[in-house]
């Protein structure tokens, strides 16, 4: 895909936006907000220093949680607003399905919307009705195409609305969403004229909450958090880093940490088999835990312990170095402790692990991090409760 031409180019974009913390309920209101000090409006940065290319004939999907910058994005790629820093540069005509309905006309019908955004694309009329009827079959609305896109359901607009995006037959396609919206049919009409979009070399940004849509027509996908670039790359991969930001988030009212101080965890991870960081776990496969610490001072016989818990929060194993009978005589410093978990058993679902140091007597806890690291198991074997155990039946009549 490299050896491709560029065909969009965003270099260190950012896009900030005015937000008044006063709204005036009149023009005496209005006057006297603007004269008011600064203080009364603050800049939002939606955007922030983002770079990426697209090649030609690439698929990007782009994915991340509401707010993240995605449509706001795609609204600069396609012209709609201006970046505050940076650059945006483009190769080829571009059509674009940003939102419900935009582009279109209340007033006017669904055919004269066809025709004026098809003069919005630089096509004449001649053009447009060469390409009408399968614009009208596609979206499905023969009935209605003389109608008030006013009184068009959400599912007719974007029908109408991806129909011409694709019809005008662009270099570049963006799409936002459009398959939240519509029947299953419908959708699987849009996938195939996305497949058929990818066959002929064209070049599509694609923007979805359904993962495994976006993961099976992308490329590459991009993965936005909070205005900035938190990944890009082959889309499984990007998936799992998405996913693994919504857990940690949907977990931290779970978190809880105490202790005296004297030791201190400085970092944790989870690692795999292989000694590589990881998120996702198939079960029956080795999960290591990784303890970084810090004690300010001589511990002796310092206990480590570990716990997991389900995505409530709930308990379901806890076990430390103690009762493992693995002694460690004293620390000082810094250090390692390296947990390994031979064969995770645990049905498919979230999880938490929890880490500790503490005195042998149980009575000082020198640090606890409760439900500090979520992780996520895959298991295709069917089963009822959390841990699977293998058993044997057996029939005798």
């Amino acid at each position: 895909m490299t050896t491709q031409p560029i065909a969009i180019d965003v270099a260190h974009v950012c896009k900030d936006f005015t937000l008044h913390g006063h709204q005036a309920g009149s023009l005496k209101g209005a006057v006297l907000a603007r004269l008011c000090s600064k203080a009364a409006t603050s800049t939002f940065r939606a955007l922030d220093d983002v770079t990426f290319q697209v090649h030609q004939g690439e698929t990007l999907g782009i994915i991340g949680a509401n707010g993240a910058g995605k449509s706001t994005l795609l609204s600069l790629i396609t012209g709609t607003m201006v970046p505050t820093q940076g650059t945006i540069r483009t190769v080829g005509n571009l059509s674009s399905l940003l939102e419900l309905g935009a582009g279109f006309h209340p007033d006017l019908t669904g055919r004269e919307n066809v025709f004026l955004y098809g003069a919005i694309m630089g096509l004449s009329r001649r053009q447009m009705r060469e390409r009408f009827d399968r614009i009208v079959a596609f979206a499905g609305l023969e009935r209605f195409i003389d109608q008030p896109v006013k009184h068009y359901s959400s599912g007719m607009y974007v029908r109408l609305g991806f129909s011409v995006a694709v019809e005008v037959d662009p270099d570049i396609l963006l799409i936002d969403e459009v398959l939240a919206v519509g029947d299953s049919y419908f959708q699987r009409k849009c996938l195939d004229k996305i497949s058929e979009f990818r066959q002929r070399g064209k070049t599509l940004l694609i923007i979805s909450h359904d993962l495994k849509t976006i993961q099976s027509v992308s490329n590459r996908i991009l993965l936005l958090d909070g205005g900035r670039v938190h990944g890009i790359g082959e889309p499984e991969s990007v998936v799992d880093q998405y996913e693994h930001l919504a857990q940690v988030r949907n977990t931290m009212s779970l978190r809880r940490e105490w202790g005296t101080g004297e030791v201190r965890f400085a970092d944790l991870a989870l690692r795999d088999a292989c000694g590589h960081e990881a998120h996702v776990f198939k079960s029956g496969t080795a999960l290591q835990v990784v303890m970084h610490y810090t004690a300010s001072g001589r511990i002796v016989h310092p206990v480590f312990g570990f716990s997991i818990a389900d995505g409530s929060g709930r308990l379901i194993y806890g076990n430390n170095t103690q009762n493992a009978g693995y002694t460690i005589p004293e620390i000082y410093g810094e250090g390692t402790v390296t947990l390994t978990v031979e064969h995770l058993p645990m049905a498919a679902g979230q999880y938490l692990v929890s880490c500790s140091c503490h005195s042998a007597d149980h009575r000082t806890n020198y640090h606890r991090l409760d439900h500090q690291l979520p992780f996520t198991v895959e298991n295709n074997i069917p089963f009822e409760g959390v841990c699977y155990m293998p058993c044997q039946w057996k029939h005798s009549p």
